[in-house]
């Protein structure tokens, strides 16, 4: 029998400290590197998007793959690579944790535009009060103790 899935992952992550590197001049090239190792995992991405201090990305994952082995690898792919081709100055190294959140395909569209939206919604939004909506969202308790 053949394998059938459509997840919707929401993933989230920041850089250390929300330290504010990623700068809008760079941030498609940053887009366009997670897409070419998305592709390269045979996942689907819907929407790529963010601000200074951290990403969004709306994908489905191939059934073959681990979520916490996809996020490890992003985040080391796009370290080495910002490091070795000297992309957003100060970038030291992506936070430990992440989200990852759940959705229907009914949901897709609606994510699209909120990811594409980030800089407009960040305006009003830190990234703390966006991570606890989402946090909240989910039903996903927050424990201090691991901050964001």
């Amino acid at each position: 029998m053949a394998t059938y899935t459509k997840i919707l992952f929401h993933l989230v992550f920041s850089t250390k400290n929300r330290v504010p590197v990623l700068t809008e001049d760079r941030r498609r090239d940053l887009y366009r590197y997670i897409w070419g190792i998305l592709k390269n995992k045979k996942c689907h991405l819907y929407r790529i998007g963010g601000v200074r201090d951290h990403v969004h990305i709306l994908t489905s994952l191939h059934p073959t793959i681990c979520l916490a082995g996809l996020i490890k690898d992003i985040k080391v792919a796009t370290s080495e690579w910002m490091k070795d081709n000297g992309v957003f100055a100060g970038f030291d190294s992506w936070q430990e944790g992440y989200g990852a959140f759940t959705h229907s395909a009914g949901d897709r569209d609606r994510l699209i535009e909120y990811i594409k939206n980030q800089e407009q919604h960040h305006r009003d939004k830190s990234f703390r009060e966006e991570y606890m909506e989402l946090l909240k969202e989910a039903g996903i308790e927050y424990d201090e103790r691991f901050g964001i």
